[in-house]
């Protein structure tokens, strides 16, 4: 099992978006996602978001909104992925040059035009409900099969 956190910058009508075009062997070769990455041994899912947006961005971010857990069966190595999802609007700092892939602001009305995993364009809508999400995504030969969600509201 992995843990791992996912992570949307907005800023003004924008969403910060990686096109992951520079590992080898990448599984997500191709595709734009969020930032984000596996949690280090002792941290929350709050501190490997921070950490995680700076390697890959050079973004200082503050505040974390825990938006959704995201479960992926099998996802990679017949191996389940949790992922931690995050929106973070307070930031600073300039873009660096990513080791991920070519950091892009993206207009939010344009982010289901991406090349992005079929998953995504299903939650990511949801990162603008209020409350949080527990959602489920099964891929198999990297399609998606099927998935389900349960939306929790806070009070």
């Amino acid at each position: 099992m992995k843990l791992a956190t996912l992570c949307y910058i907005r800023n003004a009508g924008q969403t910060l978006m990686v096109h992951r075009i520079k590992k080898a062997n990448d599984m997500h070769m191709g595709k734009w996602n969020g930032l984000g990455g596996k949690l280090e041994q002792g941290e929350t899912p709050e501190e490997c978001a921070i950490r995680e947006v700076y390697e890959e961005s050079g973004l200082v971010v503050r505040n974390p909104l825990f938006k959704g857990l995201l479960t992926f069966p099998g996802f990679a190595n017949e191996e389940d992925w949790y992922a931690y999802v995050f929106v973070m609007r307070e930031f600073s700092g300039e873009l660096i040059d990513s080791p991920e892939g070519r950091l892009e602001w993206i207009d939010d009305s344009r982010l289901l035009d991406l090349h992005l995993w079929e998953g995504d364009r299903i939650f990511i809508p949801w990162l603008d409900q209020p409350g949080f999400f527990s959602g489920k995504f099964v891929y198999k030969n990297n399609a998606l099969v099927e998935h389900g969600v349960v939306f929790h509201h806070l009070g």
